[in-house]
């Protein structure tokens, strides 16, 4: 008979390295203590590590660096996915992830539809803001961010050069999806996301 951490190791072996495994990936082989009790025993054992409370990695290996670890937006992504929540990312993360910044943000701000948390990857933190289902609203991945950072930014300081940096990836963005979701824009941000569909 094999015991719920060796049904819990098998199991982990047989999925992909770099793939994020939850507590709740394993709720077939026992209760949760005894779940959290044989992943605790299996990071000490080394087959897998703690990515943050609750989540963990068997590392992808790299003949460079040795362990690769999941980044924050990686966490984040993989929670999204197993709790099949929306999100958009905000703030200076927003910035970021369009070019518009070259600063890397150690607070990750994502608005969702899930219940408010913050979760700890390393140095850096996840935080998911609860908002209006209309601030999830929107079809296009580019124009979200668009809309979010053209927030953080202020219709008042906007320069031109972030402009051109905004329109030229608007452009990337399927038309359908650009024309639904300038509608979900300020005015001011919908004036200047129209410039992309002419």
């Amino acid at each position: 008979m094999l015991s719920i951490e060796d049904k819990i190791e098998k199991s982990i072996k047989s999925k992909q390295r770099g793939d994020l495994l939850f507590g709740d990936d394993f709720m077939m082989y026992g209760s949760n203590t005894a779940i959290r009790q044989a992943l605790v025993r299996l990071v000490r054992k080394g087959v897998i590590k703690r990515v943050a409370q609750g989540i963990y990695v068997r590392p992808k290996i790299s003949k460079y660096t040795g362990e690769v670890m999941p980044t924050a937006e990686e966490v984040a992504k993989g929670i999204a996915k197993k709790d099949h929540i929306r999100m958009v990312p905000t703030g200076v993360y927003a910035l970021n992830a369009l070019g518009l910044s070259t600063q890397l943000p150690m607070k990750l701000i994502f608005l969702t539809d899930s219940q408010p948390r913050e979760i700890k990857v390393g140095r850096r933190s996840i935080k998911f803001k609860r908002t209006t289902p209309k601030n999830l609203s929107a079809k296009g991945e580019i124009s979200a961010l668009v809309i979010q950072a053209l927030r953080e930014i202020g219709m008042d300081n906007l320069t031109k050069e972030e402009e051109k940096i905004v329109l030229d990836k608007l452009k990337k963005e399927e038309v359908r999806n650009l024309l639904y979701d300038l509608k979900l824009a300020p005015v001011w941000i919908q004036k200047i996301m129209q410039k992309a569909v002419k």
